[in-house]
């Protein structure tokens, strides 16, 4: 239907914590429209995920789509579009690893962050299911990154060394 403007840091909008989305919501049309913008958006800046708060929509969801083959993020396990509703995370083991992150929201800029490496989400489908997926690895660092998206968080905020925060150029030259 339409590319939206995907927010930037800096904009207040990407700082609010977005309520849950009513699930009587999930078969509207406003639902779909925006569905489809997300996707839209998605496919038009390049990304693997966006959360509905970066088009400044203050829902709690999120898309997350993993093409086959490399991506600017590297080798990843492909996963098809998949729309996440009102998404909960359980961290199953607290071990860390850490990755340089990337962000729409934050074009321009690569950061090393680590977060927990093995998790589980719940969340509602489009067809009004709940279901679980457990995940280890960069996929759970994806998902955890998307969905601070919802609690008003970037990767910025989760940075503990500043020193491995770059623009993308140096971080190409200097630590890939």
């Amino acid at each position: 239907m339409a590319v939206r403007k995907v927010l930037k840091l800096g904009d207040p909008h990407l700082r609010e914590v977005a309520p849950a989305l009513d699930p009587g919501e999930i078969g509207t049309s406003a639902f779909q429209c925006l569905i489809t913008d997300m996707v839209d958006t998605l496919h038009d800046y390049g990304g693997i995920g966006l959360a509905a708060p970066q088009i400044g929509e203050l829902v709690r969801v999120a898309i997350i789509e993993i093409p086959a083959g490399s991506t600017r993020y590297g080798e990843l396990k492909p996963m098809p579009l998949t729309v996440f509703v009102n998404p909960r995370v359980e961290v199953l083991n607290p071990e860390t690893a850490g990755y340089w992150e990337g962000c729409l929201s934050v074009p321009g800029l690569r950061g090393y962050v680590e977060r927990p490496q093995h998790i589980r989400v719940a969340y509602t489908t489009t067809g009004q299911q709940n279901v679980e997926l457990e995940l280890k690895g960069f996929a759970a660092t994806v998902f955890q990154h998307e969905f601070d998206h919802l609690d008003g968080k970037l990767f910025v905020d989760r940075l503990v060394d500043t020193e491995r925060f770059s623009f993308e150029d140096e971080y190409e030259r200097y630590h890939l």
